[in-house]
């Protein structure tokens, strides 16, 4: 049993708590006020192009217009979308570094990502 104990042990630490709620595992901190969150970025590297590509899967059969590859700082990244969803007159999101606008919108996001100098390719069918 002393072997199990002493396993755990590297990985033990608050992971809940009841004033404060969830806790980051790295920094020790509330999830709300984590210092480690501002510092780690959530997107993965880029090769340089930014692909444009529609999507149906898991939303009931409506298109989806995702932009990838942008590699972009967070606040950079929702203000471009803003721009996109604005041009496109639809709504969307940016989740893990993906901007998504609702509908077929890959020639007007395509037209607007060209114009700001990216390397823009059409990905998909």
């Amino acid at each position: 049993m002393a072997g199990m104990k002493d396993r755990n042990a590297d990985r033990g630490g608050l992971v809940y708590s009841t004033d404060a709620g969830r806790m980051c595992p790295h920094c020790r901190r509330p999830v709300a006020s984590c210092a480690c969150a501002t510092t780690r970025r959530a997107t993965p590297a880029s090769d340089g192009v930014v692909r444009v590509s529609r999507e149906t899967k898991g939303r009931g059969g409506k298109a989806v217009t995702l932009v990838k590859g942008l590699d972009l700082e967070p606040a950079a990244l929702l203000k471009l979308a803003q721009q996109l969803k604005a041009a496109c007159g639809s709504g969307g999101t940016v989740k893990d570094g993906v901007i998504e606008l609702q509908g077929e919108h890959r020639d007007r996001a395509i037209e607007l990502l060209a114009a700001q100098g990216h390397n823009v390719k059409r990905a998909g069918g």
